[in-house]
């Protein structure tokens, strides 16, 4: 049987900015471990948090370029969870009320992957945005047989994240988005996006259901991928078990 998918994308990119999103600390990719840490990213008790307006400005004009709207008030939230990438055991972000909401992503044709550009079926097809907000990364992790390492250098690095609507139809179409996404954050210096260094990662959420379905079907998300050709492959391989899965008796779930 054929099924329909529906693909929704929250893309993480780090803002090119000299500083990180609450303190003084500097944004350097490649520094020696916890070099560029301080009490507050460090998330030591009495530190107090100093807002980065390059930061919201920078975000800010990401939403105009992507024709989204920003609301008269914004507000930041506290993300509780605990994991020892972020040591204060909690994040600060935005829930209900972000820097931008609405607008959308352009599909540009030579952003498609270079053997499907001759077959585009939508082309000057825009998935629309939900919202576009900002918070802290965390640390980064390495895990190893030994045991895992902590570098907070990153943490506390300013980090928008993109939420587009459910509208990609396509592994080919989330390809074409990213590119496009990316081109738009390097031209307006918002972001290197560079994703070999981290600095652009996104979470992929894929849904399929039997064409007599309105409702979107069970939901698989994929966190933190960061290499366009990984996605892709990815992306078959997730349609694929879902093709055996939704073929098979018993119920099914999301994960």
């Amino acid at each position: 049987m054929n099924y329909i998918t529906t693909i929704g994308l929250e893309v993480h990119v780090q803002l090119k900015t000299e500083s990180k999103m609450f303190c003084a600390c500097p944004v350097m990719y490649g520094a020696e471990p916890n070099e560029n840490t301080c009490p507050t990213c460090l998330g030591l008790p009495g530190a107090l948090p100093v807002l980065n307006g390059g930061a919201i400005e920078k975000t800010i004009l990401a939403g105009i370029m992507l024709d989204c709207e920003t609301p008269p008030v914004s507000k930041w939230d506290r993300k509780n969870y605990f994991y020892p990438d972020m040591p204060k055991n909690y994040q600060i972000s935005q829930f209900d009320l972000p820097l931008c909401i609405g607008g959308g992503v352009s599909l540009y044709d030579h952003c498609y992957p270079k053997d499907f550009q001759k077959s585009i079926m939508s082309s000057g097809k825009v998935v629309g945005l939900t919202r576009i907000h900002l918070e802290e990364d965390v640390a980064k992790s390495t895990h190893s047989e030994s045991g895992t390492t902590i570098d907070f250098n990153r943490a506390g690095t300013p980090l928008m994240e993109i939420v587009s609507e459910p509208e990609i139809d396509s592994p080919e179409e989330a390809f074409a988005y990213l590119n496009s996404l990316r081109q738009v954050l390097i031209y307006g210096d918002l972001s290197d996006a560079d994703m070999e260094k981290g600095q652009m990662r996104c979470d992929v959420n894929v849904s399929v259901r039997p064409p007599d379905q309105d409702e979107l079907g069970v939901k698989i998300e994929l966190k933190n991928m960061w290499i366009f050709n990984f996605d892709f492959l990815g992306f078959f391989a997730i349609l694929r078990d879902f093709g055996s899965i939704l073929g098979s008796p018993g119920p099914s779930k999301n994960s």
